[in-house]
C-alpha cells in the first residue's frame, strides 16, 4: 500500500508535464502576415493594421482581386486605420477614431472606402451603411516592377503625406494632410 502514494504522484506530474507540452508549440505563421504602418505628425499619429497577401506566381488585379468588388484591401481580417486627430484624405475630413478600410479595385482606378464598423473578417460582412467616406484615386502600373507582398508605407512631407498602396504592378497614393489646431 505505501507504493501507492508515489505511483499516484508520479502519474499525476507526467500528466501535468504533457499538458504544459502542448502550451508550447509554436504559432505557426499565416501565409498573408500582419503588418502595421505609422506615421506622426506632431500630436496626431495614424496607424494601419493590414495583412500582406503575397502574389506568389498569380494574376493579382482583375483576377485574384476582382474588378468593381469591394475587397478587404489586403488579406484575413478587414484593414483598419486608427488616427488620434483629425485628418484630411484625399481632401475629406476624416474624424479622429477607428475605422476599416475596403477598396474597390478597376483597371485604371480604385474607389477608397473609409467605413466605421471594425473588427470584420474580410468584406464578408461589409455594410455599406455604415461608409464614413467613399473617393475615387487613379491607378498607376509601375512597368519593370514587381510588388511580390501587398505593401503600405507612408511617404511624408511635414504635415502632408501619402499613404502608397502597391501590390504587383500596380500603385495607388492616397493624400494625407494633417490638420494644424492654432
Amino acid at each position: 500500500m505505501r507504493l501507492a502514494k508515489p505511483v499516484f504522484i508520479i502519474h499525476l506530474l507526467v500528466l501535468l508535464l504533457s499538458f504544459s507540452s502542448y502550451s508550447q508549440e509554436a504559432i505557426k505563421p499565416r501565409p498573408s502576415p500582419l503588418a502595421v504602418i505609422a506615421i506622426k505628425y506632431r500630436d496626431s499619429y495614424l496607424k494601419i493594421t493590414y495583412s500582406q497577401p503575397h502574389k506568389n506566381n498569380r494574376s493579382v488585379f482583375g483576377s485574384l482581386v476582382p474588378y468593381g468588388q469591394v475587397w478587404r484591401t489586403g488579406a484575413n481580417e478587414a484593414t483598419e486605420m486608427t488616427v488620434t486627430k483629425d485628418v484630411q484624405l484625399n481632401g475629406t475630413l476624416l474624424k479622429a477614431g477607428t475605422y476599416s478600410m475596403f477598396s474597390i479595385p478597376e483597371k485604371d482606378h480604385w474607389t477608397i472606402i473609409i467605413n466605421s464598423e471594425v473588427g470584420l473578417w474580410g468584406s464578408y460582412n461589409y455594410n455599406n451603411k455604415l461608409d464614413v467616406m467613399r473617393f475615387d484615386v487613379p491607378v498607376q502600373v509601375v512597368s519593370g516592377v514587381v510588388y511580390e507582398p501587398f505593401t503600405m508605407i507612408f511617404n511624408q512631407q511635414n504635415e502632408m503625406a501619402n499613404l502608397l498602396m502597391m501590390w504587383d504592378n500596380v500603385k495607388i497614393s492616397i493624400p494625407i494632410k494633417f490638420i494644424l489646431l492654432p
